[in-house]
């Protein structure tokens, strides 16, 4: 970690527990999507209720919990130190993994998918376009019928599209999903990173579902991955 950073806590609640690490050196980063530091380390941390039985769950909505969730940036040269996972908290098994380019698509009714086929189309839902047609989907469903652990491109979502649950909770959920502002603010988003429930490190988000990253562009472009907002799904 930093030197210069502590381990994250949860104020009131107690310490995150250590989701991945990424190294940014090993990624492809001119064949992703999104603005990746080409050396360095990310640090993904989570308050997975081993500490509370799961009474104070980190939500997007509820901001008093986003500080459940943290990223954290390690820059290449930047002066490091091994600190051991706190006390009550147990580490997961590491499970060593290795990356590739693949493809990925977003639902026909994510904003940015809306927008360009149907604009003004009610969010979220089908619309008329071959897009949202059964065979379509199904054929999209077959293409992307995992949602496995990914850097950058479109979020695999287990529910709505992560970027509509982001842009609500930005907007302190006061806007409804008629509004046109929730749709420009969902359109500002882009996925960091999603990890799957995964067997071989003993994790599992609620029932079989993953954890997600969003990130503006230009907090990206700016490495404050502070800003990054965090939720979940599970089926």
């Amino acid at each position: 970690m930093p030197a210069a950073s502590e381990w994250p806590v949860w104020e009131g609640h107690g310490p995150l527990s250590f989701v991945a690490s990424i190294d940014c050196a090993g990624l492809p980063t001119a064949a992703v999507d999104i603005d990746l530091p080409k050396a360095g380390t990310l640090l993904f941390f989570y308050f997975d209720s081993q500490l509370d039985d799961g009474e104070a769950p980190v939500l997007a909505e509820d901001r008093e919990s986003w500080a459940g969730a943290r990223v954290l940036y390690v820059a290449a040269g930047e002066e490091v130190v091994e600190r051991g996972t706190p006390a009550g908290v147990d580490s997961y098994p590491a499970a060593p993994l290795t990356a590739r380019l693949e493809m990925t698509a977003a639902e026909p009714w994510h904003p940015r998918i809306r927008d360009a086929f149907a604009a003004g189309a009610p969010l979220g839902n089908r619309y008329d376009h071959l897009v949202c047609s059964q065979e379509f989907l199904e054929a999209l469903w077959e293409f992307d019928d995992e949602v496995g652990h990914q850097i950058g491109g479109h979020a695999h979502s287990v529910q709505n599209p992560v970027e509509i649950e982001v842009a609500e909770a930005v907007l302190d959920g006061e806007v409804s999903w008629e509004d046109p502002r929730l749709s420009e603010e969902a359109g500002n988003w882009v996925l960091l990173a999603q990890f799957d429930s995964e067997g071989a490190a003993d994790m599992m988000w609620g029932d079989g579902g993953a954890l997600y990253w969003l990130i503006r562009p230009q907090d990206l472009a700016e490495r404050r991955f502070e800003r990054a907002m965090f939720t979940w799904q599970c089926s």
